[in-house]
């Protein structure tokens, strides 16, 4: 059941014609509608309704709308079944930014961290194993980068802080970097520490880090 809305949760496919991952999908989404997973499941051809392909931004299939994520390509049985989850709880998020960064939509990511500043927790998340694949890590810089100048990173200090207690040396530059993209000088503290880390990588991204914010503290100072 879909948390806000005590309704379960709606899904809309597209799919074409000789589409050879479109089936598998289809019957996925089929056997969680007959389990009461879904409240409701249509189904587009996108040959025949170009005009709701081209709105809804379609481009390949099969091509997935479950609550509010979008997903392309194939799905397994459980991986929709993870998505309908998430969207009737609210949850996910962290997940789902990371299907998007790891299919190259990055464009997808960054308007919806602006509409909801919170889940910049769930993207930040991501950083705390290397498990994480690199195209998401790498994505997950470019967000950063993109939202330091709207001042949307100051909330997650506190989780950027706890990353650099990370015993991974990449997880802790990766954090102090993003330290110094806060333009917070409250970080200042942490990134001092991080100067004498037994990573030379590290210690050069906390002098990096640690100019940016000394320099923004002092211009302010003036």
């Amino acid at each position: 059941m879909n948390s806000s809305t005590g309704h379960p949760t709606d899904a809309t496919l597209f799919i074409a014609p000789g589409c050879t991952h479109c089936p598998a999908v289809l019957d996925g989404l089929v056997r969680l509608l007959k389990g009461g997973k879904l409240g409701r499941l249509e189904i587009i051809d996108v040959t025949r309704k170009s005009d709701m392909a081209e709105s809804a931004g379609v481009r390949s299939v099969p091509w997935l709308r479950i609550g509010p994520f979008e997903l392309m390509g194939s799905q397994s049985y459980s991986e929709l079944s993870l998505w309908v989850e998430s969207a009737a709880t609210g949850s996910g998020m962290g997940i789902y930014y990371s299907h998007l960064l790891e299919t190259h939509r990055l464009s997808q990511v960054i308007p919806l961290i602006r509409e909801s500043p919170e889940t910049l927790v769930d993207l930040i998340l991501l950083m705390e194993t290397l498990e994480t694949p690199m195209a998401v890590r790498i994505g997950i810089g470019a967000v950063m980068e993109e939202l330091s100048a709207d001042g949307l990173l100051q909330p997650i200090l506190p989780e950027l802080e706890r990353l650099t207690l990370s015993s991974e040396p990449q997880i802790r530059a990766d954090a102090c970097h993003y330290l110094g993209l806060t333009e917070n000088p409250d970080a200042i503290p942490t990134i001092r520490l991080l100067l004498d880390d037994p990573n030379p990588d590290v210690r050069e991204i906390a002098l990096e880090s640690l100019a940016i914010l000394e320099a923004l503290t002092d211009s302010s100072n003036r």
